[in-house]
């Protein structure tokens, strides 16, 4: 049998196994304590000191997200000096850039707003600094803006160890220190793919997606669980979607596999398609002048009539099918079906950009 370690959380025993954090231990037993730097998928680097928590015997306060339980450990999560070290942090991370909640493109989904709210900060201890970096929207997906980076180091890590990309570091010293990509490059500029999974970890509006912004505020979107359908993989997204137009594409960690969370350039930037003004809404038969808007039943006859023509004419192998990504599995297996059983061709190809 494995063994075991007790310990006490706010007075709460609680029995867990050796190499469990104490934040993790708190979760397990529902026990809520902060983070920012910190995330499920990520490794654990207490940089941001959020998560600080008193043990006993111990002369300072303990990340709790990279302290990991002893037998006997005794911890408390939210005392007067806890706390006091919490809105410390979190009122010197407020005053290192520019937090406007008012133009924020995160609002209403910043973690750093929502502690802030939490902990009961109605003021500024200290004066606001910009980081005196420009914003960076040199591409079409998006946006960076350093005066909202708290330097958590989420998006770095999501980028080395969850895509391997390696596109993401620290880079300068001091106060002058920022999160950069090679050479300190545009995004545009860089070897960045796009994925936006830097997007997804981040905490704050330092980066969000371009083509949401003044689309809609988080509680004006509502979400719609689906399936990404460009490829086979099946990875489950959330369209974000206001009076009824999809204006930004997510995925929850939370859903589990495929994917995890974790979306590529098409799944989680290429839905402007949807709503595109040339995107066709009904069938087009062609005529002298071009084309004219038909009716299905019209179209589909039209279609049936000629494909029993070129059959006729010059076997059923004149004729050829070419599926697309953007269907269901059931739609592309009844369209091979139709070609194979109805026709009678093999001629039958599939492009994931269709």
């Amino acid at each position: 049998m494995a063994k075991t370690i007790s310990l006490t959380i706010n007075g709460k025993r609680i029995t867990t196994v050796p190499g469990t954090t104490i934040l993790m231990a708190a979760r397990q037993v529902g026990i809520r304590i902060p983070t920012l730097c910190y995330h499920p998928r990520l490794s654990a680097t207490g940089s941001c000191r959020v998560c600080m928590v008193e043990v006993r015997g111990r002369p300072t306060l303990m990340p709790s997200c990279t302290t990991t339980v002893e037998d006997g450990m005794e911890v408390v999560t939210a005392n007067d000096r806890v706390l006091e070290a919490r809105r410390l942090i979190v009122q010197l991370l407020l005053a290192s850039g520019n937090h406007n909640c008012l133009t924020c493109q995160s609002n209403g989904a910043c973690e750093l707003q929502k502690l802030a709210y939490d902990l009961g900060i109605e003021a500024l201890a200290f004066p606001a600094r910009s980081s005196g970096y420009p914003r960076d929207d040199s591409n079409a997906m998006i946006e960076r803006d350093p005066d909202k980076c708290i330097l958590c180091s989420r998006c770095v890590r999501a980028c080395q160890e969850v895509q391997v990309n390696e596109v993401l570091d620290f880079g300068y010293r001091g106060r002058r220190s920022k999160i950069v990509t090679a050479w300190d490059l545009p995004y545009a500029e860089s070897d960045c793919v796009f994925c936006g999974e830097c997007v997804s970890v981040c905490p704050t509006g330092a980066l969000t997606e371009k083509q949401a912004k003044f689309q809609g505020r988080p509680w004006e979107l509502k979400k719609v669980r689906t399936t990404c359908p460009y490829c086979g993989t099946g990875c489950q997204l959330d369209l974000n979607v206001r009076d009824g137009r999809v204006v930004k594409v997510t995925s929850d960690t939370l859903h589990g596999p495929p994917n995890y969370g974790s979306l590529c350039v098409k799944g989680r930037f290429g839905y402007d398609f949807i709503h595109h003004p040339d995107r066709l809404t009904a069938p087009l038969v062609r005529h002298k002048e071009g084309f004219r808007k038909a009716s299905w039943d019209e179209a589909l006859d039209l279609v049936a009539s000629r494909f029993s023509q070129i059959k006729q004419s010059y076997g059923a192998d004149a004729l050829a099918g070419l599926s697309s990504a953007r269907c269901t599995n059931e739609e592309n297996y009844l369209f091979q079906k139709l070609m194979r059983t109805a026709i009678g061709t093999n001629n039958i190809d599939h492009c994931a950009r269709l």
